[in-house]
């Protein structure tokens, strides 16, 4: 598996995420805590059809991470894409690492 650099970890604000480009495709990039600990997903919001899940606020529900789109709150697990309010609306999910200090995400 290749992975693609995106940025450094102290790029992204413990707590929030960014949009990083990785191969033409928009990807929300998550740190949800001081950990050097990265999820990736689509940054798109399926029901929506905009790029702005990276923006969503990060919420943690039975033990799992999720990020609720900043649109209608659709809440997307940050380690499978599935949406809890309806499955046939999950997004991509992309396996995410930190070396060395480095986020990438598979290409």
């Amino acid at each position: 598996m290749l992975f693609e650099k995106v940025c450094q970890i102290n790029d992204i604000v413990p707590g929030t995420g960014v949009c990083a480009l990785v191969n033409g495709e928009q990807v929300a990039v998550f740190r949800p805590t001081q950990e050097e600990q990265v999820f990736a997903i689509s940054n798109t919001d399926p029901f929506y059809q905009s790029n702005v899940l990276s923006r969503g606020l990060i919420c943690e529900h039975k033990g799992e991470l999720w990020v609720a789109s900043p649109l209608k709150k659709q809440r997307f697990n940050l380690a499978t894409g599935v949406c809890m309010e309806d499955e046939g609306f999950s997004v991509k999910s992309y396996p995410a690492q930190v070396n060395n200090g480095t986020v990438e995400i598979a290409a």
